[in-house]
């Protein structure tokens, strides 16, 4: 008996979680759902006047999974149906989150290296092979709050690093990783899951940075 009111209080308990996140699928009138970032970076960026600079990077950001291209705020219920993306009705992104995490890489990997945007390979197109800059190119495979259970949950993100290197007779993948990052929510909404991605997406580009620098880059 006591394990049959478990389960039920558990069942109870994912019934109303269900319904706080998903309330108001269709907003009323006036209601406006909210927006989120990353916040807006670091205030103070220390100089790196002693440090020697990097090679040029030209930064490409990759999302291959469609359901990640559109400013919807994912969650899943991994205790329950962990292969359905649901977004948030009141909450959602200020951009893509392949754009925040660009936004963010950039203001990271920019301290130390020169960095160049798609379209800017006219700029070096004259250079010999060995002065061209590499190419980071980013590919965003999951980026959701994953609720382990009705009152726990973790920002989940996965992406790959590919670094190759172009040259006049074509591009050449010189390394790569890939990156699995979890932290937990600090509460089981919205405002929780922005913290918990934010945190996992601050670990994952700084182990890039750090990932690029033990390359070796000449």
């Amino acid at each position: 008996m006591k394990h049959t009111l478990t389960s039920a209080t558990r069942r109870v308990g994912a019934t109303c979680l269900v319904l706080l996140l998903g309330a108001c699928a269709v907003p009323t009138p006036g209601t406006r759902a909210a927006v989120y970032d990353f916040g807006p970076g670091a205030l103070n960026v220390a100089s790196k006047h002693g440090e020697a600079r990097l090679p040029a990077l030209l930064l490409e950001m990759v999302d291959v999974n469609p359901a990640l291209d559109s400013t919807a705020m994912l969650y899943r219920l991994a205790y329950s149906d962990g292969q359905q993306l649901r977004p948030y009705a009141l909450a959602r992104w200020s951009m893509t989150p392949t754009q925040l995490l660009g936004q963010r890489l950039r203001e990271t990997l920019g301290q130390r290296h020169t960095l160049l945007r798609p379209g800017d390979e006219t700029l070096v197109a004259g250079m010999p092979n060995r002065e061209r800059p590499l190419t980071l190119r980013i590919e965003l495979e999951e980026f959701s709050q994953v609720f382990t259970a009705p009152e726990s949950s973790v920002g989940l993100l996965r992406l790959r690093a590919t670094v190759s290197r172009t040259s006049a007779t074509g591009a050449t993948a010189l390394a790569q990783r890939s990156l699995t990052v979890q932290r937990d929510a600090p509460s089981a909404d919205a405002t929780g899951g922005v913290r918990a991605l934010n945190a996992a997406s601050e670990a994952a580009l700084q182990e890039i940075d750090r990932w690029l620098q033990g390359l070796g880059q000449p």
